[in-house]
């Protein structure tokens, strides 16, 4: 039951071309931005992975995380809400040029797109986005009156994610805001990996405050000192 690995080559071992990603984070709040390097210095030394679906909030910041994926020619596709942030450039360039696809959605949407995957409900429907191009193709149905969307659910090969607390076992707490879209992909990933600032033996975290538990978790890797996007926006980090 002990899902702590030794370092982060050993944490990402199995993120092959052509899957699709969850990676949490609300901006920089919960970003597991040491994950997210080590599967590029992966990709530098290896040429794999590569052609890979990335699922988030946004789609990059910067020159560091996500948007350095990105610069690295690691993401064919994009699902998102936001794919404009304070420094977009990475998925800009790579959109204007044809080199990556977007497929827009909603937040809240996107939150349940993510937790119906993990709750194995294939659809569900919102009256969100009716009548705009983002509705195009999709199934409507009318609902006491009111016309609504067929969205599909959201699943994933893997997830990376950043915790606050975890035990050997897998069972976490996230800090503050960075819990946001964590608990959910945890559920929805085959292969879920999550970089956490400190880990216990089990029976140190109060049953109480787990917010996802270890039955969702495949692998948890020690980061103490873990790294805050903004940060490194701030100072000009590029990791490429």
């Amino acid at each position: 039951m002990d899902k702590t690995v030794p370092d982060l080559a050993a944490a990402i071992a199995g993120i092959d071309d052509g899957m699709t990603l969850m990676i949490g984070g609300f901006g920089g709040a919960g970003a597991p931005i040491e994950l997210i390097h080590a599967l590029i210095d992966r990709y530098g030394a290896t040429g794999s992975p590569g052609n890979l679906t990335v699922i988030n909030n946004n789609a990059g910041n910067g020159r560091i995380g996500i948007a350095a994926m990105i610069d690295a020619g690691m993401v064919s596709k994009m699902v998102c809400s936001f794919p404009r942030s304070s420094d977009p450039r990475a998925f800009t360039e790579k959109y204007l040029a044809g080199e990556i696809a977007l497929e827009l959605v909603p937040q809240g949407t996107l939150a349940e797109r993510i937790r119906a995957g993990g709750a194995g409900i294939p659809a569900f429907y919102t009256p969100t986005s009716f009548g705009t191009d983002l509705a195009a193709g999709k199934p409507t149905k009318e609902f006491d009156g009111r016309m609504y969307v067929e969205e599909r659910w959201l699943k994933a090969d893997a997830a990376l994610l950043k915790a606050e607390l975890a035990d050997t076992m897998g069972n976490l707490t996230y800090r503050k805001a960075a819990r946001n879209f964590s608990p959910l992909m945890a559920a929805a990933a085959k292969l879920t990996i999550v970089q956490a600032s400190q880990v216990v033996a089990p029976g140190q975290i109060d049953p109480e405050q787990v917010i996802t538990p270890g039955i969702f978790v495949t692998r948890v890797i020690a980061v103490p000192h873990p790294q805050q996007e903004e940060a490194l926006i701030r100072v000009g980090a590029a990791y490429l």
